[in-house]
């Protein structure tokens, strides 16, 4: 008797619950299941819209984005931090960047690459001991590796 009677009221609480959540008048119980299986369709419905939204700005946006990656070149004590970013993936630049770096004369200390999704390069460089390496300037570095970025944009289109 008492098994009843809790499941009578458990049934109850959940039925109250389930009128609060759809937003449902009905008081009969098949009636507050219909509405929500028709919350549910709705709800689907916007789900469905909502994506289809979402997947045709994601690809304007695909479309849409042709520009460089950005560049930036910080002076240190012995060298360099260069930062590449790109919101896109971009194959084989990093090839580009290392062999600008070569060809400064520049040796590669520390360096954070992630090439999932997007492009991003922050390296630590330091300037070789040589005759060549003494007039480094953030200017002349920047240069370099703007022109690898521009060679590697080039091949890859």
């Amino acid at each position: 008797m008492v098994s009843k009677v809790n499941k009578r009221t458990h049934m109850y609480k959940n039925l109250q619950l389930l009128r609060s959540i759809t937003h449902s008048h009905s008081h009969r119980k098949t009636s507050v299941l219909l509405d929500a299986s028709k919350y549910i369709q709705g709800l689907k419905q916007n789900l469905q819209q909502m994506n289809q939204i979402a997947s045709a700005t994601i690809s304007q946006k695909t479309i849409a984005y042709d520009s460089m990656p950005t560049l930036k070149v910080e002076p240190q004590e012995e060298g360099f931090m260069i930062k590449v970013l790109s919101e896109r993936s971009c194959e084989g630049l990093l090839v580009f960047i290392l062999e600008a770096f070569e060809e400064l004369g520049l040796d590669v200390l520390q360096a954070r690459v992630s090439c999932e999704g997007n492009f991003c390069l922050e390296a630590l460089g330091i300037k070789e001991n040589n005759q060549y390496t003494h007039h480094l300037d953030a200017q002349l570095v920047e240069q370099v590796v703007s022109q690898a970025i521009q060679n590697w944009k080039e091949i890859t289109q």
